[in-house]
């Protein structure tokens, strides 16, 4: 396969400002499918060519896989990068773009597919002998899903089949609320995926979300880069991720990456992916959750620990973006698993348009003042700037703050600095509430778990 000399990027913000970066670093061409809300952004003005494809709203843009296939084929474009959200994770772009004789920057619309429907997901893995959350199969009526939820026990999670980012998903402890939460699963399902089937797992109170990132392509070879804990959540939005997960131990640890490179090469994934985990940490027993078929948002805590054996000390070793464009053309993964190891701890903070004291509301506006820590061990994703527009269009992250240190508490001690020195104003963030996070007691001692946020922020109330 040719190499790929021009890239069409089909998403916005932060992310389309990390792909337009390593292209130029790959030395490709890079052109930028951009909405009318997004014209004059930062990646506009970074890429070689902007190519407007519809309007604000992103079901007319963004959600358009004739518009995008379109605007590649007519910018010359070799290949597409979806980025994170809109299409990345839809078969129906990875489809189109092989019809198109257009490389997609991503796994096939087969895996896609597989790892897309949590259920058939559920059931590919439990037969490679990886261990599954106790539940049910596929649920496409209340009186099933009241049966299943009895043989399973209560509390149970109902999910969307179909789903992602926690749309679709409900907690439910008793029996007497299961009708009524079902209703909400399912019509929030269909609303978010046009499909409002669902399944139920058990829910494990004191979990730990631990997923593992990897890598595969055309040539068999397949790498795990190690594990990021993803815990601290709110309604199952990610809020702040590290590397490694604290507190494992060195076998516990083995365990978990080696069941995600297994399940990496039992169906022969090619390109960046994610296989997440639930530890059930009164058990200290893990089980598969989701495979996320496509570049995470939080995947620079595991660029800053890994390093390449061969390289210098102090290089960081991995560009996940650039490793996807090589795979994506054909290359073989740029090093095998024994030349990777981790180095140090990195914790990331999403940064969001919204006000954490008024249950997360999202803040619009005009930015009027935007200064980023600066510093050694200090990295900022970002597309922000003075004067920008953050619009009411679509997700409010504003940029990515990513620290590193030596050891888990040198990274939080940087990470407590930064955050007092990320200033911004005319939009509110959540700057201050991560502030607030970061200083207690107990996510310094790594005493954490999913409902852990939920628990200990008041959200909506005196956050101390």
């Amino acid at each position: 396969m040719a190499a790929i000399t021009r890239v069409l990027i089909a998403n916005r913000g932060e992310i389309a400002v990390r792909v337009i970066r390593a292209c130029r670093a790959l030395g490709i061409e890079t052109v930028l499918a951009a909405s009318e809300a997004d014209k004059d952004s930062l990646p506009a003005s970074m890429a070689d060519r902007v190519l407007c494809i519809g309007p604000a709203q992103s079901a007319g843009s963004y959600l358009n896989v004739g518009t995008i296939v379109e605007a590649a084929l007519g910018s010359g474009s070799d290949a597409v990068h979806p980025g994170y959200g809109f299409l990345a994770e839809k078969p129906e772009l990875s489809q189109a773009c092989m019809d198109n004789d257009l490389i997609f920057i991503g796994p096939s619309p087969q895996h896609i597919e597989t790892m897309g429907d949590k259920l058939a997901a559920r059931q590919a893995v439990a037969g490679l002998g990886i261990p599954v959350v106790p539940g049910s199969g596929l649920i496409d009526e209340f009186s099933k899903a009241s049966a299943m939820a009895e043989d399973v026990g209560y509390p149970i999670l109902l999910k969307a089949a179909a789903g992602g980012g926690g749309k679709g998903m409900k907690t439910v402890y008793r029996p007497d609320d299961l009708e009524t939460v079902y209703r909400e699963a399912s019509a929030e399902a269909r609303s978010a995926f046009g499909d409002d089937r669902l399944y139920l797992e058990s829910f494990i109170p004191n979990a730990r979300h631990i997923e593992v990132q990897v890598l595969g392509d055309r040539h068999g070879n397949s790498v795990h880069l190690f594990e990021r804990d993803c815990s601290v959540q709110r309604r199952y939005q990610k809020l702040i991720e590290e590397a490694p997960a604290p507190g494992l131990s060195g076998d516990l640890r083995e365990r978990l990456c080696q069941a995600a490179l297994g399940i990496t090469q039992a169906i022969r994934y090619e390109n960046a992916g994610t296989v997440e985990f639930i530890l059930d940490q009164d058990r200290g027993s893990f089980y598969f959750l989701e495979m996320n078929t496509r570049i995470q948002v939080e995947h620079p805590v595991t660029e800053m620990i890994i390093q390449v054996g061969g390289l210098p000390p102090n290089a960081r070793g991995v560009d996940l973006v650039q490793e996807q464009i090589r795979v994506a053309q054909g290359d073989a993964v740029g090093f095998s698993q024994g030349q990777v190891s981790p180095k140090g701890h990195a914790i990331e903070c999403r940064i969001n348009a919204e006000q954490p004291w008024d249950d997360f509301r999202p803040s619009p506006g005009r930015i009027t003042r935007w200064e980023p820590p600066e510093g050694a061990g200090i990295r900022v994703d970002s597309h922000c700037y003075p004067g920008y527009t953050v619009p009411p269009f679509y997700d409010s992250l504003l940029a990515k703050l990513i620290v590193t240190g030596n050891t888990r508490m040198e990274a939080i001690a940087q990470l407590q600095r930064a955050l007092a020195n990320f200033h911004v104003a005319g939009v509110d963030t959540t700057i201050p509430f991560l502030s607030s996070l970061v200083e207690r007691a107990d996510f310094i001692a790594g005493q954490v778990n999913t409902g852990w946020l939920e628990k200990v922020a008041n959200v909506g109330g005196n956050h101390t």
